[in-house]
């Protein structure tokens, strides 16, 4: 016969009593085909990576990108980096360039926060979510990601923070100013940026009326200039 109090008493000794935690439904998420941006600030797209000192403590990496020119906004190191840290990192970029259309990322914990949702939606910013196990949705920041663990990350050993955010500074500054980008026409994203802004400056002076942001009056006011261009022989 079984004693049932002696294997409960069991049961509790071998912690077989603690409950397994459900795992969190997400909602159904739409795909949508990756947006290529016309200029700055429509879309950023954010992401973590993860990493270990030589001691062996973990710390994590935000980074924040601009898919129009890929340029790489911010990349916060700590060992914990909730919500209100990456809230906190977004309102910096906006106080300095601006706030984004849409931001785009995964289903991490902390994008998925009603924190951040509800800062989005106070800032009207569209915040857009890839679908779960699909990288590839992502696939501005997941390249860029992968371009920093392969020079950065996997390329030397870290003994501090300090000198994961030092080295972070300095790689950051080298990949928006001197790396080229083969679908930038080999350009860093700098001088890309750079060039979009002269290109612009140019078409303002051409075309004044293009100022509010609809190239479409381009042609427009080219039909009306030849509509009331005088003839050269005019009296």
């Amino acid at each position: 016969m079984w004693n049932h109090k002696r294997i409960y008493r069991v049961y509790i000794q071998m912690r077989l009593n603690i409950r397994r935690r459900a795992k969190r439904r997400l909602p159904a998420r739409i795909r949508e085909a990756l947006f290529i941006p016309e200029g700055p600030n429509e879309v950023w797209s954010i992401d973590f990576m993860s990493d270990a000192l030589v001691d062996g403590r973990k710390f994590r990496v935000l980074n924040v990108i601009d898919d129009f020119n890929r340029e790489s906004l911010a990349i916060e190191v700590d060992t914990s980096l909730p919500a209100r840290r990456v809230i906190r990192v977004l309102e910096r970029i906006i106080a300095r360039r601006g706030k984004p259309t849409c931001i785009r990322t995964d289903n991490g914990p902390e994008f998925i926060s009603h924190l951040l949702q509800e800062w989005c939606e106070s800032n009207r910013i569209r915040l857009v979510y890839i679908q779960p196990g699909k990288p590839t949705q992502n696939a501005y920041i997941e390249r860029k990601n992968g371009t920093m663990r392969r020079g950065l990350l996997n390329a030397y050993l870290f003994y501090s923070l300090a000198e994961v955010r030092l080295m972070a500074e300095e790689w950051q500054l080298d990949y928006n100013t001197e790396r080229p980008h083969k679908s930038l026409g080999y350009l860093s994203p700098v001088k890309y940026a750079e060039q979009y802004y002269q290109s612009r400056a140019e078409a303002l002076k051409l075309y004044p009326q293009t100022a509010n942001g609809n190239p479409s009056k381009i042609v427009e006011s080219r039909l009306v200039d030849k509509i009331f261009e005088k003839p050269e022989n005019s009296n």
